[in-house]
């Protein structure tokens, strides 16, 4: 599974799971000021923001691919 992650779902993951904890807040009662807002915010969106800077992208070909050809055949 971890092997198809991608940064796109990871980061769907980590709103997801995020709203789910802001709802189950909201639900059970806990009163929301301005500084717990901005803590919420800051948690749904710093962690996603590092794992654009730091999740590897898109592999540049190696020189046996681009010897044997293998970019365009696949």
């Amino acid at each position: 599974m971890l092997q198809t992650m991608t940064r796109a779902k990871a980061i769907r993951a980590w709103f997801v799971a995020v709203a789910l904890i802001i709802v189950t807040a909201i639900a059970v009662g806990i009163h929301v000021t301005i500084g717990t807002a901005a803590m919420m915010l800051a948690l749904c969106l710093v962690p996603p923001i590092v794992a654009l800077f730091v999740w590897p992208g898109v592999e540049p070909p190696t020189v046996s691919d681009i010897v044997h050809d293998r970019v365009r055949r696949r």
